[in-house]
């Protein structure tokens, strides 16, 4: 994975799998400390203390498609890489907090990527629950929550041309307007 929105959408994919009702995502940058902090919380049904030591090996997954779960193993490296650091806690029953911080100036740290098109195809295939977006930096802050997108759209489809279009632009001209990195 090359950028942290891939990175994004592979722990939010994890999420849904564990039945979240409410996901949250946030990008805080601070340019004064030099750090970039991704946090993805949920409350989905976590994971007991066994699968959490294993969950960032990446031989390890507890899906059956497949033998190897690079997601978590992959998102730790980078961070690390890049002069930072990765926590994951979880509690059965209650859900899942990652946390992973970069050095904003360090070579090695992931771009941000098209976060747009990210949440946009999350806010079309998560509907069980509440997705939420927040990324802040010094000159201010965005946020954007699926509830609140559906209670205004109302029974209007996010997959409508204009209303594509509208979240899209909304998302890049305010993290445009906060000066969030690329």
């Amino acid at each position: 994975m090359r950028t942290l929105s891939e990175h994004i959408l592979d722990i939010v994919q994890n999420s849904i799998s564990a039945n979240a009702t409410l996901i949250e995502i946030i990008v805080e940058e601070d340019k004064i400390n030099d750090l970039c902090c991704l946090i993805i919380n949920d409350n989905g049904c976590g994971m007991d203390k066994e699968t959490l030591v294993k969950a960032v090996n990446p031989f390890f997954t507890s899906r059956t498609t497949r033998k190897v779960g690079l997601g978590l193993p992959l998102l730790k490296q980078n961070a690390e890489a890049s002069g930072g650091s990765f926590s994951l806690a979880s509690e059965l029953n209650s859900g899942t907090r990652l946390t992973a911080t970069f050095k904003l100036s360090n070579i090695d740290r992931p771009p941000l990527g098209d976060i747009w098109e990210t949440l946009y195809l999350l806010l079309l295939s998560y509907k069980k629950g509440n997705l939420v977006y927040l990324h802040k930096t010094s000159l201010g802050e965005f946020s954007l929550s699926s509830d609140e997108l559906r209670e205004v759209l109302g029974d209007v489809s996010f997959q409508q041309k204009e209303i594509r279009h509208g979240i899209l632009e909304l998302i890049k001209s305010n993290l445009e307007d906060i000066k969030a990195i690329k």
